[in-house]
């Protein structure tokens, strides 16, 4: 028997691959004759790069930026060398979980470490960049990430402006680099956000990055600002854009003075990590993630998982530390299985996902 075991992380808990071999040793224990593959896996958000990374054995490399507040600090991305392809997180450098709860401030906060990440993997010589887009403290645009790509945005008396976003309200034009940015870039997400109105980056995200609502009104214009200029300048609006909202509208940014691709983060790293390759080998595929519902179906690995392993013939499996009871969801599987007690710590989450999985597994000889 061979089983594929393709597991997001579950968040604030356990890392994909940590799961993974914690269902790997359950299964192992009721099956101890079973083939077992392990891939980790990512929707765009934290761990996105250390699933490539692994899939691809590839290496991690160091640089200097500065977080969203502007201290210094050394952020990784992982470099492929056989195809010039660098992989990133703008959490790295950008990201809320960095942020201590009294620190959050998004109007303060800045993109400019991202775009530091950007021109080191460029230096080291990536002709493709993929960066995934999750878990942002940020919501400039992509403001900041410009100005160290080396674009220059200036007031009407022509003073040049470089933070806080506050100050694009006074944006009158913007000039693009010397020597613009020259690899393809891929921005991974598993949002459709689009940069402005109701469903845009300020209104749906910035609250939980410590916006209070006369700042959301304060950058929704800011945004507003900075996408009028941007247009006029490049012939090219991209504010409605399917994800320009994600990362506090550095999607925008990406699209705008990077021209990059968005793309879904499960698809890009299926691909990274050829997972539909996996889900052929195997005759049975687990999954999972820290919680099952509706937002899985948007876009989230497990989902993605289960369609490409259906679609395959496979049976596939979801392990979950907590899950809705929408039908929907649900019949993806031929079983969700979750860990049940939510109150459990991070050093019993790989005791129960290992005696969930060799139940499961003990099930199949019956």
């Amino acid at each position: 028997m061979r089983v594929l075991i393709a597991p997001d992380k579950f968040k604030g808990s356990l890392g994909a691959f940590e799961v993974a071999a914690a269902i790997a040793a359950g299964v192992r224990s009721a099956q101890p004759g079973v083939e077992i593959e392990i891939v980790a896996l990512a929707d765009g958000g934290e761990g996105t790069a250390d699933a490539i990374c692994r899939a691809r054995h590839a290496e991690w490399v160091v640089c200097a930026a500065h977080d969203a507040l502007g201290n210094p600090i050394e952020p990784a991305f992982v470099w492929v060398a056989a195809e010039r392809l660098a992989i990133m997180e703008m959490s790295a450098a950008a990201g809320l979980a960095q942020l201590a709860p009294n620190e959050r401030d998004p109007v303060r906060a800045s993109t400019y470490g991202v775009g530091e990440m950007l021109r080191a993997a460029a230096d080291h010589g990536a002709q493709k960049i993929i960066i995934g887009l999750g878990g942002s403290g940020t919501n400039d645009g992509g403001f900041g990430m410009a100005c160290a790509l080396g674009f220059h945005f200036r007031a009407g008396d022509g003073a040049e402006i470089s933070g806080p976003v506050s100050g694009l309200l006074e944006l009158a034009a913007i000039s693009s680099p010397n020597d613009p940015f020259a690899p393809r870039l891929v921005a991974a997400c598993d949002v459709r956000n689009p940069l402005l109105g109701p469903e845009g980056a300020t209104s749906v995200f910035s609250a939980q990055k410590g916006a209070d609502a006369g700042q959301r009104e304060l950058l929704e214009r800011c945004l507003t600002r900075l996408a009028d200029v941007a247009a006029q300048t490049f012939a090219r609006d991209h504010r409605e854009h399917p994800g320009a909202g994600a990362a506090g509208g550095l999607g925008f940014g990406l699209l705008t003075f990077c021209n990059a691709v968005i793309r879904s983060g499960f698809e890009v790293v299926a691909e990274a990590v050829a997972l539909e390759e996996k889900i052929a080998r195997a005759e049975i595929v687990i999954t999972g993630e820290g919680k099952l519902d509706r937002q899985t179906l948007a876009g989230k690995a497990p989902a993605g998982v289960a369609q490409m392993a259906r679609r395959a013939g496979k049976r596939v499996f979801a392990i979950v530390g907590q899950a809705s009871n929408d039908s929907e969801v649900r019949e993806l599987f031929e079983q969700v299985i979750t860990l049940d007690d939510t109150s459990v710590s991070y050093r019993d989450t790989p005791r129960l996902l290992e005696s969930k999985a060799q139940a499961l597994a003990e099930s199949w000889s019956r």
